[in-house]
């Protein structure tokens, strides 16, 4: 297609100006049912399918500290729990911070592109750290490599702010579950491979895990050149962040995002170390640990589909409040388990809070750009020009989800720091699970009051 033409059905031969070289099209109309059925439907879920497989492999790349932190036995590296959960905290950190520059590169370099450039950046953590992982490596030098992991956290918010424009209002609840939800996947099979690894080549032998990633990462860059699409009307420059942030829901999204997504992520990290520490008995070796730790975060993103796809159909703020509810319930399961030392009733508590937040974090996104649709609605029945209304929606919803992305990511921090220092004030984790009861309930407060509440601006969203 040439830049400008009426249906993307093939590549633009010309660059349009200002912009990048690449595969760009310049008129995307998804809310109109018969763009959508040809040619909208095959070029989205095309650039969908792929932006999947892209994230799924940040997603692993982002969480490889959650498995080789098992593969560190104290007597041999001289790390001990306290100095194991750092080592998951940073990657968590830095992942959620360059998220925010993350979305901006959407708009700025094109979707298409910046995937290419942001899979080609994996390469950067999973690399160095091979090189260094050996005993006598110091701690010092660990810390910064785990660091480097978190940019594989960014992919998310790109990859879930290029799909947010593809689809239209009406669909993006699934598809940006089925997004997000393949990348998620990239936590437990990161998990499985460890356990591979762990259970074939033994403690000593971390470098295969990260060895295993290195062509699935060419691939993702690769992939992305020969197949993906820029969007020329996905625009969420710094001006759209700025008055994204000047809304009063952008916060208030990005705090119920912290409970949904910054557990799953946080639990994701912090998962294996917690069983060690809370039951050492039962996983007194790596290969213990490791054969559980995958399960929560598989189910919870296998599941995260079904939460866009009911808040599709029952509204997101419903089935957000409804999810918080339960997961106060979950983590109430697993403080009596920790308390009686019930393992099997500790890891069912544990699993159930990896669904839920799966469920929560797919209705999470699924109502920040039915805030803006609505908001959308409101103006052009008060007189106001549709296509402006409408792009204004898109644009702020692009840039929610950058803020909201970083901001979730940012409690994975807030969960690693309150199990590191719940095990070392008491020796369990009870603090950090009455901490997120406690989180929990604030959150059912805040959405039933913004958006449930009858009489709420925003009831139904």
């Amino acid at each position: 297609m040439a830049a400008g033409t009426d249906t993307p059905t093939t590549p633009p031969t010309e660059r349009p100006t200002g912009r990048l070289g690449g595969r760009w099209i310049e008129e995307w109309r998804p809310e109109d049912p018969d763009f959508w059925e040809h040619p909208g439907r095959r070029v989205a879920r095309r650039n969908l399918y792929f932006s999947v497989f892209s994230e799924h492999i940040g997603f692993s790349v982002w969480s490889l500290w959650s498995v080789l932190v098992l593969f560190l036995p104290e007597p041999v590296f001289g790390i001990d729990p306290a100095g194991k959960f750092l080592l998951t905290t940073l990657p968590t950190a830095l992942g959620s911070f360059v998220r925010l520059p993350y979305t901006f590169a959407v708009a700025r370099f094109g979707g298409r592109n910046w995937t290419i450039v942001s899979a080609a950046l994996l390469l950067i953590p999973t690399l160095a750290t091979a090189a260094v992982l050996e005993p006598g490596v110091s701690f010092t030098t660990l810390l910064v490599v785990s660091c480097l992991a978190g940019v594989g956290g960014g992919n998310f918010a790109s990859s879930m702010a290029n799909i947010n424009a593809f689809y239209p209002q009406r669909l993006k609840g699934w598809a940006l579950g089925l997004n997000a939800g393949g990348g998620n996947l990239g936590v437990p099979v990161i998990q499985l491979v460890g356990l591979l690894v762990l259970s074939t080549a033994g403690v000593g032998h971390p470098r295969i895990v990260l060895l295993v990633y290195v062509p699935f990462v060419v691939l993702a860059a690769v992939g992305a050149a020969l197949v993906m699409d820029n969007l020329g009307t996905a625009s969420n420059q710094p001006r759209a962040m700025r008055r994204a942030a000047r809304e009063a829901h952008t916060w208030i999204m990005s705090f119920l995002y912290i409970g949904t997504f910054g557990s799953f992520i946080g639990f994701g990290f912090a998962f294996g170390q917690v069983l060690q520490n809370q039951f050492q008995a039962e996983f007194a070796t790596p290969l213990a640990a490791a054969s559980l730790t995958w399960l929560g975060p598989l189910l919870g993103s296998l599941i995260r589909p079904l939460g866009g796809s009911l808040a599709d159909r029952f509204g997101g703020a419903r089935i957000t409040c409804s999810t918080f509810l339960a997961m106060a319930g979950g983590a109430t399961v697993v403080l009596a388990a920790s308390q009686v030392g019930s393992l099997p009733l500790f890891v069912v508590g544990f699993v159930l809070l990896f669904v839920l937040s799966g469920i929560g974090n797919g209705s999470t996104y699924k109502m920040i750009p039915a805030i803006f649709r609505t908001q959308a609605q409101a103006a052009v029945a008060a007189g106001a020009d549709t296509v402006a209304a409408d792009r204004r929606a898109l644009q702020l919803s692009g840039a929610l989800i950058g803020i909201a992305g970083a901001v979730g990511a940012f409690g994975g921090v807030l969960v690693n720091l309150a199990f590191r220092q719940s095990f070392l004030t008491t020796g369990s984790g009870d603090g950090a699970y009455l901490a997120f009861i406690g989180f929990y309930a604030v959150c059912v407060a805040v959405t039933w009051a913004v958006y449930l509440r009858p009489g709420a601006r925003m009831a139904g969203v």
